[in-house]
C-alpha cells in the first residue's frame, strides 16, 4: 500500500474541517468595527465613564455579535451555493466546489446563533433582542421564499440594515436605558446602503450583465446608471439626517463633514477600478490612502463626541435666536 493512499483520507478530512471551518468566515469579524461608534456616542451622550465592568460587557457584545454573524455567514454560503458557482471568484467557496457535508454545516449556523444569543443575554435582555434581529434580518435576507437579495434595492436595503443593527449592539453595551437617537439610525443605515451599492455597481461592471444577473436575480433589474442613481439618494439622505443628529446633539461633529465626504469620494472612485476592493469590504484594509482618511475621520468624530465647543452655537444659531 503506497504511502499516497494511507494518507489521502486524512487529507480529505483535514480540507473538510478547513472548508467548514471557512464557513465563519471570521476575516469579516472586520465589520464589526461598526459596533465601535454605538459605544462611543452612547458613552458621550449619557456620559458613561470607563471601568472593568463596561470593558467585559464590551468583550461580551463584541463576541456575541461576532458569533451571530458567523452564524449569518454560513447559512449565506449554504443558500448561495448553486448562485457562487456562476461566479468568478466565489465559485471556489467550499459550499460551491461540493466538499462542505450541509447537515452539518447547518448544525453549525444553529449551534453559532445560540452562542451569540447566549453571550448577548449575558449582558442585557435588550442586547439579546439587538442580536437576534441581526440573526432574523440574515434569515430574511437568504432563506427562500422571501431572499431579499432577489429583489433589487430591497438586497442593498435589507443587508445594510445590519450597520443601525450593529450600532444599537455598541449602544446596548454601554446602556440600556435610553434609546439611540433615530436620526443617526437612519444616517447609519443610508451610509451602509451607500457603501453597498457601490459594491453591486462594481461587481455589476466587473462580471458584465448577463453573467450576473444568473448569479444573482436583483442583477436583472439592475442597470449602472440605476445603481449609480440609488447610490447618490442614499449619500444625500445618509449626510441629510447625520446634519439632524449633530444639530440637535452634538454640533462639534461639523467638523467631521469633510473628512467624511472626502471618505465617500475615494470610496466611490475605488469603485470604478477592475477587480474592485469595494467588493470585499473585509480587504479594505489594504488600502492605504483609505485607511489615512478613515483614521483621521474616526479621530475628529471621537474627539468630537467628548469635546465641548459652546461658541459653535454663536456661528450656527438656531433660527430666529439672536
Amino acid at each position: 500500500m503506497s504511502l499516497t493512499t494511507i494518507t489521502s483520507p486524512v487529507n480529505i478530512s483535514r480540507t473538510r474541517i478547513s472548508a467548514h471551518w471557512s464557513l465563519f468566515r471570521l476575516d469579516h469579524s472586520v465589520k464589526q468595527i461598526f459596533v465601535l461608534p454605538g459605544i462611543v456616542i452612547a458613552a458621550s451622550l449619557t456620559g458613561s465613564s470607563a471601568s472593568f465592568a463596561l470593558l467585559g460587557r464590551i468583550l461580551l457584545g463584541l463576541a456575541a455579535v461576532v458569533a451571530v454573524s458567523s452564524s449569518n455567514y454560513v447559512l449565506n454560503e449554504l443558500l448561495d451555493a448553486p448562485f457562487d458557482r456562476q461566479h468568478p471568484t466565489k465559485c471556489l467557496r467550499p459550499a460551491a466546489l461540493g466538499i462542505i457535508n450541509f447537515p452539518l454545516a447547518y448544525a453549525q449556523w444553529f449551534a453559532c446563533g445560540l452562542l451569540g444569543f447566549f453571550l448577548a443575554y449575558s449582558v442585557s435582555k435588550e442586547l439579546f433582542l439587538t442580536v437576534l434581529t441581526l440573526w432574523v434580518m440574515g434569515c430574511v435576507y437568504n432563506i427562500p421564499p422571501v431572499r431579499m437579495k432577489d429583489i433589487p434595492y430591497l438586497d442593498v436595503l435589507s443587508e445594510s440594515i445590519n450597520n443601525p443593527i450593529r450600532f444599537c449592539v455598541g449602544w446596548y453595551i454601554v446602556t440600556q436605558t435610553v434609546i439611540p437617537p433615530v436620526s443617526l439610525l437612519v444616517a447609519y443605515w443610508m451610509l451602509g446602503a451607500y457603501f453597498m451599492a457601490l459594491k453591486r455597481f462594481s461587481e455589476y461592471r466587473q462580471i458584465g450583465s448577463e453573467p450576473a444577473a444568473l448569479y444573482r436575480r436583483s442583477f436583472r433589474f439592475y442597470s449602472e446608471q440605476a445603481l449609480l442613481t440609488s447610490v447618490l439618494f442614499y449619500a444625500a439622505t445618509s449626510m441629510l439626517f447625520f446634519g439632524a443628529f449633530i444639530m440637535r446633539y452634538r454640533m462639534e461633529m461639523i467638523f467631521a463633514f469633510p473628512l467624511i465626504a472626502l471618505l465617500m469620494a475615494v470610496y466611490f472612485e475605488l469603485s470604478f477600478s477592475h477587480d474592485s476592493p469595494v467588493q470585499n469590504p473585509e480587504k479594505l484594509y489594504r488600502q492605504p490612502r483609505l485607511m489615512v482618511l478613515l483614521a483621521a475621520c474616526s479621530t475628529v468624530l471621537i474627539v468630537t463626541s467628548f469635546v465641548h465647543m459652546p461658541w459653535l452655537l454663536q456661528v450656527f444659531p438656531k433660527s430666529g435666536v439672536h
